[in-house]
């Protein structure tokens, strides 16, 4: 018995002196790595990896870029289902280990030395965070001691609910998925809160090989994982019986779901992630900003639709041009041709079928395949292997196209405008029904803007984003013609002219030294109406009253006139034929031009982002730029310049400066006024003049909004190459341009009241839905009074014959005598 007590003794201080042993090899290892430990301190402000998304003033996903997609989750957003089935599979004893499981060490050390390798098993959810935060992927000793001691240091630095929050949302789960919040999206398109038992479970499958088990890249593996995590859940007591019998004998549908886009702006988005690499370098795509833009979700819409169908309407003017594609269908069928069977005939059309889906789908367009064709319909294979009808009704509209200002003739049936084997664009007509169509060749673009702060509304920068992402709303610039006429009739107000003066249209010749030849302008019509009053002159839109308008006032002062409105000087030229918009300008700098008429004669400046906040939802960015305000001090007209505020640069697509230079936070951001570059008696006038443009001018199809707030201008150029329309309600500004990319005729009568307006008209139907009636109050240094219409002059105090009519104080007409005679008989 002495001896067996002896014994034990030894033992005990054998273990005792092995424990005392182990105690110190186990601090030689901590002092001797040390030094190459990373500070778990850090991961306090540790910064996961979170894509940009851009979103609607209203909160709708516009575009997500990045490579990776998280979507970060609190701890407490996390259900519990997913939490437990990531600790059944993983950890079961995260919450009880500090940092290390002694029992899965000791397991791994037994595989190791009865099997020569390590079979599974031994890293807790702790040091498997430690691993991906602070350590690299390598199977050495050395990493795996690292990782043990960093996991007791993490223990201690933040709780356990903490680290398992991170590891939920660091760890990568395939499909470029990271996090369990993106994972289910990714893989079922859903939020965590909207998962089932069985898809809670397979979220936690992929850890161990995300890439290569996943349930969408190896769904019998990833399936039998689940199954093995819904076992652990069950063993664990985290779900019961029946759950677990209903979650096993769930069928999974997992597929990869892209983001889910709200809201259709390629062009805005684009904008958007140019300004914030310019900004932030590539860590704009991984450091989880949220931009929200002035885009509303409703305009950006029905600016869309509006362009792509008067786009479409012009397109279908001009004629069919034909097949994309034609496919030899004349052995579709038959039994035997050349050897090859009726099977095998179906898999070629098979595999025309796939190759359809390969065929751009631009703007709800989708090719299809002609397999039958009569006088009055025709059968179309689509790329889904959907079977359409095509009725000659519908396609009716299609005479031949020979060139933009002439078409063939009219078909008389199906069989003159298709043929078997043919691939064409169709879409769903209003009613439902396929019909025949074609991209348009012709381009086009749409800007609208809130014209006292510059907050764009929408944005369009051509027919289709995919087909084209040139953005002609800010990169492209085109000639506005007559639409620069009411900031020239502007200037004239300011330089003597008042808008009873008379201007005579007639014929006028210049000798262009630098052309060599002479110039000789006319107005569309090709015809001259005599001596015309300023305001019929940009009513009709006759361009010789421009001309000789500029030319009094001197082409200097028109110049400096027209710089006011925010245009680049380089693309002013200093001639005459800035009468006409020969000027090449951005679209979008002509929607900052009338909102001076829109909102009273002020400059501001366009922006497209209101906020940018961080991925802990702290704002980083607020907007903070000029604004009009009638009751503050006037600033000077450079102020934008001499501040440095959200300065607007025409040749890049987004200005969004600040004082620094930079995107800074501000919780007070002070009102900056807009200067005032016209007074406001003149911005009276000018709108008057363009409302009645659209009551009685050439932009009369616009009284179909029946409104009377209205103001505007159609714009063409020289063989007509460019159409405009640019016009306003007292909140809304819109502009719309139409033309090809190189600058090409559309056509005898393809004018911007023809292809332009109509856009304009279908935007300002939705954009103004809610807007009541705006009736501006007539500013002071303005007054009415009455006029001879064929004279110009004023009519004698207590005359109630002639018209009314606007003048700038001190700048009347003379008094009509008894004396006076008109020397003709019609002047508008």
């Amino acid at each position: 018995m002495r001896k067996f007590l002896k014994f034990m003794w030894f033992m005990t201080k054998l273990g005792l002196f092995f424990a005392f042993l182990g105690v110190v090899m186990v601090y030689a290892l901590y002092k001797y790595y040390e030094p190459e430990l990373p500070s778990v301190e850090s991961i306090k402000e540790y910064r996961m990896q979170v894509p940009l998304r851009v979103f609607s003033e209203d909160g709708k996903l516009i575009s997500v870029f990045g490579t990776k997609r998280r979507i970060p989750a609190d701890i407490d957003d996390i259900p519990l289902q997913v939490k437990q089935a990531y600790i059944a599979a993983e950890d079961a004893s995260f919450y009880s280990h500090p940092g290390f499981d002694i029992k899965g060490i000791m397991r791994a050390v037994w595989q190791i030395a009865t099997t020569g390798k390590k079979q599974g098993g031994g890293s807790t959810i702790t040091q498997q965070l430690t691993r991906n935060v602070f350590l690299t992927l390598d199977q050495t000793w050395t990493r795996k001691i690292k990782e043990l001691f960093l996991a007791v240091k993490l223990e201690r630095t933040i709780s356990k609910d903490e680290i398992l929050e991170l590891y939920l949302n660091k760890i990568a789960l395939g499909h470029r998925s990271y996090g369990v919040a993106a994972a289910a999206e990714v893989y079922y398109g859903k939020s965590l809160d909207e998962l089932t038992l069985a898809q809670s479970a397979m979220l936690a499958a992929p850890p161990k090989a995300p890439s290569r088990i996943n349930p969408v890249t190896s769904p019998e593996r990833a399936l039998q994982r689940r199954n093995y995590v819904l076992g652990r859940m069950l063993e664990l007591d985290f779900i019961t019986q029946e759950q677990y019998n209903q979650a096993i004998a769930e069928k999974d549908d997992a597929y990869v779901h892209e983001p889910v886009v709200e809201l259709n702006a390629p062009w805005v988005a684009e904008m958007v992630r140019a300004e914030l690499v310019e900004q932030f370098g590539d860590d704009a795509y991984t450091d989880g900003y949220d931009v929200y833009t002035t885009i509303n979700s409703e305009k950006q819409m029905a600016a869309e639709l509006a362009l792509q169908t008067g786009l479409h309407a012009y397109d279908r003017r001009h004629g069919y041009r034909g097949p994309i594609q034609q496919y030899d269908l004349s052995n579709l069928g038959q039994a035997n041709v050349d050897g090859v069977d009726v099977d095998d005939k179906a898999v070629d059309l098979e595999t025309i079928t796939e190759e359809l889906n390969g065929f751009p789908k631009p703007a709800g367009l989708q090719a299809a395949l002609i397999i039958e064709l009569d006088a009055e319909n025709a059968l179309a294979r689509l790329g889904d292997g959907q079977d359409i009808a095509l009725t000659f009704e519908h396609s009716k509209w299609a005479v031949p196209f020979v060139n933009n200002h002439r078409v063939g003739d009219k078909p008389k049936d199906l069989t003159e405008i298709l043929n078997v084997g043919d691939v064409v664009m169709v879409k769903r007509g209003d009613d439902g029904e396929f019909e025949l169509s074609q991209i348009p060749d012709v381009q086009g673009a749409l800007v609208s803007m809130h014209p006292d702060n510059g907050g764009i509304y929408a944005l369009v920068g051509g027919f289709d984003y995919y087909l084209s992402k040139f953005n002609r709303a800010t990169q492209a610039k085109r000639q506005p013609g007559s639409g620069f006429k009411p900031i020239v009739y502007s200037g004239s107000l300011q330089h003597g002219f008042n808008a009873a003066s008379i201007i005579n249209d007639a014929p006028i010749v210049f000798e262009d030294d630098r052309l060599e030849r002479t110039w000789r302008p006319e107005n569309y019509s090709e015809k001259f109406f005599g001596p015309t009053r300023l305001r019929e002159g940009i009513v009709k839109s006759r361009n010789l009253v421009s001309i000789r308008v500029l030319r009094d006032i001197g082409i200097r002062n028109g110049r400096n006139h027209i710089l006011k409105f925010g245009f680049n000087a380089a693309d002013v030229p200093s001639d005459l034929s800035i009468a006409l918009g020969s000027p090449n300008v951005p679209i979008i700098d002509m929607s900052r031009a009338f909102s001076v008429f829109a909102n009273g004669g002020y400059l501001i400046e366009p922006y497209l982002i209101q906020s940018i906040t961080n991925q802990k939802g702290e704002v980083v960015f607020r907007h903070n730029g000029i604004q009009v305000c009638p009751e503050c001090p006037a600033p000077s007209v450079n102020v934008t310049a001499e501040q440095g505020e959200q300065v607007f640069d025409a040749n890049t697509d987004l200005s969004m400066a600040t004082n620094s230079g930079s995107i800074t936070n501000s919780d007070e951001l002070d009102l900056i006024p807009a200067p005032r570059v016209i007074p406001a008696a003149n911005q009276y006038i000018i709108e008057s003049f363009m409302k009645d443009v659209i009551k009685r001018g050439t932009g009369a199809k616009a009284m179909s909004l029946e409104r009377h707030d209205l103001a505007g201008k159609t714009g063409t150029t020289n063989d007509q190459m460019d159409g405009w329309f640019n016009g306003y309600q007292r909140n809304v500004v819109t502009n719309v341009w139409v033309g090809f990319d190189t600058p090409t005729p559309m056509g005898r009568g393809e004018v911007g009241g023809r292809v332009a307006l109509p856009i304009w008209i279908d935007y300002m139907r939705v954009a103004l839905a809610d807007e009541p009636e705006y009736q501006r109050p007539i500013p002071p240094g303005l007054i009415e009074a009455r006029i001879n219409p064929k004279t110009g002059k004023l009519l004698s105090p207590g005359d109630t014959s002639g018209q009314l009519e606007y003048f700038m104080v001190g700048n009347l007409p003379e008094e009509e005598t008894t004396e006076d005679q008109p020397e003709y008989d019609d002047l508008f």
